[in-house]
């Protein structure tokens, strides 16, 4: 079937509306008629080409929430009617190590996962996001969206969500721990929510205290400004766990030394530049750093039903698909609180 869709037609080009093909339903697949697309800064990065050659044209969106249309005569986990949503992938081989074990996101063959969009596909294809009126997906990377949520709100989970709750989970956030947020933007603003649900102790690091009403609205105990050389030191040895956010330079070591024993700083964030670390900031407090990407489907199904239990989503703003590019310069300017979701009807 051919849908309707918006896609970069090349590196740096403003993205534009354009028809494109959806495979056949098979066996193992649903159709979905797709609701609502978040826009991630991912998109943005992989549109205007920063990580890499690209096969344009490129239909980004990797948040995706929207009904199921139609099923594959083999699915029994999902019905015509259900909302569902889908992330950053949308197949893997479910064989090696990995997938067995619920990582499907790290999976170890040739190719490894498929992502949602700009990525070549197992049976050849590239794959297609969200950006576009309907998706056919493999139904194993369609995720149950607890009714009674806002889809709208929802449909960042599927990546900012995620993409927190992971180590979060991980590295036992919850009562007794003090945990610390660096950044209150799109992962920022979700991780401090979830963290806060899970009964952490949140504190919220950010360049200023410009946000700082929005921080403790959403969970936070303490707000603190980063610019000011008096929260390194007294926050000096404090934390259980910090989850980095930002995707620019820091100062890793600075933040390394507000970790108390055992204490880990977990990156989610991803600059385009490498950050430097002393050993010796690790050494001292036998402090970890580390890093974590997504999580895999059945973690990704208790991150939403978690989200639908506490009442946690995503603080949007809903666009048309005709302010895509408005909006993408506007997440470039930090000029959104906290994330653009496309009301995907505007494509029809």
């Amino acid at each position: 079937m051919r849908v309707n869709a918006y896609a970069a037609p090349a590196a740096g080009e403003p993205l534009a509306p354009i028809t494109i093909e959806r495979r056949e339903v098979g066996e193992n697949d649903v159709l979905i008629a797709i609701e609502y697309a978040g826009i991630c800064h991912s998109d943005i990065h992989t549109v205007n080409g920063d990580w890499g050659p690209q096969p344009y044209p490129v239909v980004p969106g990797h948040e995706i929430v929207g009904r199921v249309t139609e099923v594959g005569s083999a699915v029994t986990a999902h019905q015509v009617g259900d909302r569902v949503g889908v992330g950053c992938f949308v197949n893997s081989c479910r064989e090696c190590d990995n997938c067995r074990s619920g990582d499907e996101q790290h999976c170890t063959t040739p190719g490894g996962g498929v992502g949602t969009y700009a990525a070549k596909d197992r049976d050849g294809s590239f794959t297609q996001g969200g950006y576009s009126t309907h998706v056919v997906v493999d139904a194993h990377f369609a995720l149950k969206v607890p009714e009674g949520m806002d889809p709208a709100a929802a449909t960042p989970l599927l990546c900012a969500g995620i993409t927190t709750y992971a180590p979060l989970k991980k590295w036992g956030a919850g009562p007794g721990k003090k945990v610390a947020v660096v950044g209150l933007g799109g992962l920022g603003h979700m991780g401090v929510q979830i963290a806060h649900a899970m009964g952490a102790e949140v504190t919220v690091l950010s360049q200023s205290l410009k946000k700082q009403e929005d921080g403790l609205r959403l969970g936070a105990d303490h707000y603190h400004a980063t610019s000011d050389p008096e929260t390194f030191s007294q926050l000096k040895n404090s934390f259980d766990l910090i989850v980095n956010t930002v995707s620019a330079h820091i100062d890793v070591d600075a933040y390394l030394g507000l970790l108390a024993v055992d204490g880990t700083m977990v990156n989610v964030g991803a600059p385009s530049e490498p950050l430097n670390v002393n050993v010796f900031s690790l050494i001292t407090n036998r402090r970890n750093f580390a890093g974590s990407m997504i999580g895999g489907i059945a973690l990704t199904q208790e991150m939403l039903d978690f989200c639908a239990e506490h009442g946690i989503g995503s603080e949007i703003e809903v666009i048309s698909a005709d302010q895509i590019n408005e909006a993408y310069a506007r997440v470039l300017a930090s000029d959104v609180r906290y994330r653009f979701v496309i009301d995907t009807a505007t494509l029809a």
